[in-house]
């Protein structure tokens, strides 16, 4: 209660501080609006708008493309702008609050809007630090795997961001574990990201319209994890004409189909993906002993979007995805069916509240299931889990004025968490771990201001109010109290303050200082670094406590070439508790009491990143370079030594570069170099009975061979006189390792019996791609 009291003192002072702001001077009135896409009259998010004498007054669209900004009366020139669009200019005479609607054309970018606008340099004027947009039309011609073009592989090639391993799409940010990232589409969480038991992602590039990844100390609005969020925006719909668009790959095909409903007020927005390897393999597996087996995703992503008013707009957005592998042997009369995946839901309504209030207020619903279904002649086997959500969430942005914007909010979410269903049968014999679902409250409220504090310092404040509450039914083995459906277990509940500084040295240079405190309360429990269907989402118990993750970081940023050359240099320092890992020598039971399997630790995180990224021209791209080190501690584990996190990599180092070679020709490439994934080595080994036993040395404490790899596209596009049609297309060839490097994914010891007591024993390397090629077709239809 202590701390409802404090963060409601907050928000008064927050609102006092901006009602004085406002109130400071009668003679000022608020320009505000939307800024759309001409072409589709989708929302920008992120246009810059500011004045005309580049004096640093200005600010940026909303996730929704809504703008506020607050001026002195009287005559004034602002700049709309955004990368790949025209910029546009407009004069009036303010003298009352004017709403002014932009819509902004694709074009080349000429000289005069190179020098005047300042999208280029948000790198060095945002408070936030470690946050990084990508722009779906530039890394279109990156080389893919598999002919799939993947946003999550793409967010491993920057700085802070290590793969989960050859070829998967989990991925870890600063030393933090895959399920501290909080990954959302469109508001909705993801629990699992990856088909094709993680080797693709779960996003289709068609359907996404922007990406954002925060490393540095996520804002207040976002909650529930430690290490980093992922937000991914789904496209509107082309609210202008209709279009279509897909593409065939060497796995997969997609279609995209998008319109208006109601031209200019409603549109819709329709994509799919299926795989089809396995169908194509069905012949050479038909007579065979995998006769029958079979493996295929698929996804679908629906968007409606409806304005109602000028102030008032409905979205509704959803995704369902599955795998679904089916697998046969003839000789052993083995059998097993493995579906799994998301499903997502989200119903946003938007409304502005006179011209310095922007609310977004979302029903969201989110699950993901697991269900591993076997049998061999008369035993029969299952395993099940998964996690659904209910959330309802308000979102507020307030403009007092030019200096102040001021975001509030709140969430809720009912968690309903299936994490360990096992039984199995063998003839009259049938065993059956606890059926019981866990069930838990989890909710939060937050208030954040970004100051303009001087012309070259502004701050970025907010508090977070988080609780947690683990509910029944429940058996506390200590105490022996059980509780039942809806009584309160344990209740959970911390302040998270963050605080970011931006000193702007000059108007090409800055450095930035933040710090934040993140509590995390749903745990995956994995015994691999990837994301892998079979991975089990936990709740925080008596038992199990919530993560804490607190974060440091310091930067440096400047801008050279008029902002088409960002360079950054960025270090931090993590200090993370109540990290969860498997007990030494654990051995799955049917137990059904997961939390007694758990040992609770701590762990650190540090390092410094570097980045340099060109964003304009013909050739564009970016080098980052992170060294890191990442350790982990336990009681349990390894004699109560620290020892190294299982993705705890030294180097890491990324080259990625796309050159417009003529208007037919784009040629990318990367190049990626990391240190080798840590591993336990064997020390030795003795027999006992025969059967030799393995003795391991310090945990982690051994590393593969590094890893490195060149991957090289081409993309054909036809010429340019030929674009304006209805109908056109393109071609990207991809190679995948090109000089077939094989990078071990992992070791595994091979035994040989040398004598009556001697085992000799050899790692083999494991190594997953080599060289890969492929060809995906994509066309546009409108």
């Amino acid at each position: 209660m202590q701390f409802s009291f404090t963060l409601f003192a907050l928000f008064l002072l927050g609102f006092s501080s901006a009602a004085e702001t406002t109130g400071e001077d009668s003679d000022r009135h608020t320009i505000s609006g939307h800024v759309t896409d001409a072409e589709t009259g989708e929302s920008i998010i992120g246009a810059n708008i500011f004045l005309a004498d580049r004096t640093g007054t200005g600010t940026v669209t909303n996730t929704y493309g809504f703008y506020s900004l607050t001026l002195d009366s009287g005559p004034q020139e602002l700049v709309y702008s955004y990368i790949g669009k025209n910029s546009q200019r407009v004069e009036l005479d303010l003298q009352n609050d004017t709403i002014i609607n932009i819509r902004l054309f694709s074009g080349v970018e000429t000289a005069e809007v190179v020098v005047t606008a300042e999208e280029g340099d948000r790198n060095v004027t945002r408070a936030e630090m470690g946050v990084i947009e990508l722009d779906m039309d530039r890394i279109s011609t990156l080389p893919i795997l598999l002919g799939e073009l993947d946003v999550l592989k793409t967010i491993q090639l920057l700085p802070g961001v290590l793969s989960a391993g050859e070829g998967f799409s989990g991925f870890h940010v600063r030393g933090g574990g895959a399920d501290q990232n909080l990954v959302l589409l469109d508001e909705a969480t993801v629990y699992n990201t990856g088909h094709l038991l993680g080797f693709v992602s779960v996003f289709n590039s068609d359907a996404i319209k922007n990406t954002t990844l925060i490393k540095g100390g996520m804002p207040p609005q976002y909650g529930g994890r430690i290490s980093s969020v992922l937000d991914i925006q789904m496209k509107e719909g082309n609210n202008r004409q209709f279009e279509a668009q897909g593409g065939i790959g060497l796995i997969a095909s997609r279609l995209t189909l998008q319109g208006p409903i109601v031209e200019d007020r409603a549109s819709f927005l329709i994509s799919g993906r299926r795989t089809y390897l396995f169908d194509l393999a069905q012949p050479a597996l038909k007579g065979g002993n995998f006769e029958g087996t079979n493996y295929f995703f698929y996804d679908f992503n629906v968007k409606v979007n409806y304005r109602i008013s000028d102030r008032d707009r409905l979205y509704f957005s959803s995704y369902l995805g599955r795998d679904v592998l089916d697998f046969n042997t003839r000789s052993r009369d083995f059998t097993l069916r493995m579906p799994y995946g998301n499903t997502t839901a989200t119903l946003r309504w938007n409304r502005t509240i006179g011209s310095r209030m922007f609310v977004n207020t979302s029903l969201i619903y989110n699950d993901y299931q697991f269900d591993f279904r076997g049998r061999q002649e008369d035993f029969n086997f299952r395993l099940k889990s998964g996690i659904r959500d209910i959330n309802l969430k308000s979102d507020f942005d307030f403009f007092p004025s030019d200096k102040h914007h001021v975001k509030f909010g709140f969430s809720i979410s009912d968690h309903k968490l299936s994490p360990n269903q096992t039984s199995g049968s063998s003839g009259e014999t049938v065993f059956e771990s606890p059926d019981e679902p866990e069930y838990a409250i989890q909710g939060g409220i937050y208030v954040q201001d970004e100051w303009k504090f001087r012309d070259n310092i502004s701050l970025l404040g907010g508090l977070r109010y988080s609780f947690f509450n683990h509910r029944g039914p429940y058996f506390d083995e200590e105490t022996s109290e059980e509780l039942d459906r809806g009584e309160s277990t344990v209740w959970y509940d911390a302040l998270e303050p963050r605080l970011s500084v931006n000193w702007r040295l000059n108007p090409e240079s800055s450095i930035k200082a933040g710090f934040s405190v993140n509590e995390q309360f749903l745990h995956l429990v994995s015994n691999s670094t990837s994301t892998l269907p079979t991975d089990i989402w936990v709740p925080s118990t008596r038992m199990i406590p919530p993560q804490l993750g607190i974060q440091y970081s310091l930067g440096y940023f400047r801008n050279f070439l008029g902002n088409t050359l960002e360079t950054s240099v960025e270090v931090y320092y993590r200090d993370l508790q109540n990290q969860l890992d498997y007990q030494e020598n654990y051995v799955p039971s049917l137990s059904g009491r997961l939390e007694n399997d758990f040992a609770v630790g701590k762990g650190r995180a540090y390092g410094a990143e570097f980045f340099v990224n060109k964003t304009k021209g013909n050739f564009t791209g970016w080098i980052a370079y992170t060294l890191s080190f990442t350790d982990r501690t336990f009681d349990e584990i390894n004699n109560g030594r620290s020892f190294s996190a299982p993705f705890d990599r030294r180097h890491d180092l990324s080259v990625v570069g796309t050159w417009d070679l003529s208007d037919r020709v784009d040629i990318g490439a990367t190049f990626v170099f990391g240190s080798g994934q840590v591993f336990t080595p064997i020390e030795g080994m003795y027999l006992i009975d025969g059967f030799p036993v393995e003795i391991y040395g310090e945990r982690n404490s051994a590393s593969l061979p590094d890893y490195h790899r060149l991957d090289l596209s081409v993309t054909l596009r036809p010429p340019p006189e030929r674009r304006d049609g209805r109908f056109n297309s393109y071609w990207t060839f991809s190679v995948y390792n090109v000089y077939s490097r094989k990078n071990p994914l992992f070791v595994y010891p091979s035994f040989e019996q040398a004598g009556a007591e001697q085992v000799n024993a050899e790692l083999v390397q494991v190594s997953l791609f080599p060289i890969i090629p492929s060809v995906t077709w994509n066309f546009n239809f409108k």
